[in-house]
């Protein structure tokens, strides 16, 4: 693949992060281990849909030859519709996401470019950008488009997804006299 085509399958991705496992990777089912994360965008955000949309047919024209020459009928997309695949999901109301993984780790970075060492600071429900590169494959049977992570960028913090909440917001300091058995 040219790198013209290969440049016409990344994108750049602002998001809000949702099941994010950028530090360790995650193994689901009996698979290999991927770092990765399901980008949350909202549906108003049309430019970067469309975006995605064009990276993912650059996708389909640069795979068909891996698929027989021709784009199977019952090809897996990406990029889903978070009011119907994910109703349940408050975050995912109003809004497309994808999942995009890969084996090897991210570069972690904040809004300065700078690497981010404190694994705290980014957490599902903070928002920030994703460098993704669209491809396809067919593995088993199965046949499609893939989102391979490349890099993530943190921009903002956002409200916590997955019930965590912050130690003081859970807590009040206690003052406890040395001599005092704190238990009894």
């Amino acid at each position: 693949m040219s790198n013209e085509n290969a440049n016409l399958t990344k994108v750049i991705v602002p998001c809000r992060f949702s099941y994010l496992h950028c530090w360790e990777p995650n193994a689901v089912s009996d698979g290999d281990p991927k770092y990765s994360v399901s980008a949350i965008i909202p549906k108003s955000d049309t430019e970067t849909i469309d975006k995605i949309k064009r990276a993912i047919e650059q996708a389909k024209k640069d795979s068909v030859s891996k698929w027989g020459g021709k784009v199977p009928a019952n090809l897996k997309l990406p990029l889903r519709d978070g009011d119907i695949d994910r109703p349940e999901d408050e975050a995912y109301a109003d809004s497309y996401f994808f999942n995009a993984n890969s084996k090897q780790a991210p570069q972690v970075v904040d809004r300065n470019v700078q690497p981010i060492l404190d694994q705290s600071e980014v957490y599902s429900g903070c928002y920030g950008r994703i460098s993704v590169n669209f491809y396809g494959f067919s593995t088993n049977g199965n046949k499609g488009i893939a989102a391979g992570l490349g890099n993530i960028q943190k921009l903002r913090d956002g409200e916590s997804l997955g019930g965590r909440t912050n130690a003081e917001d859970d807590f009040d300091a206690v003052e406890v006299d040395d001599e005092e058995d704190f238990l009894g």
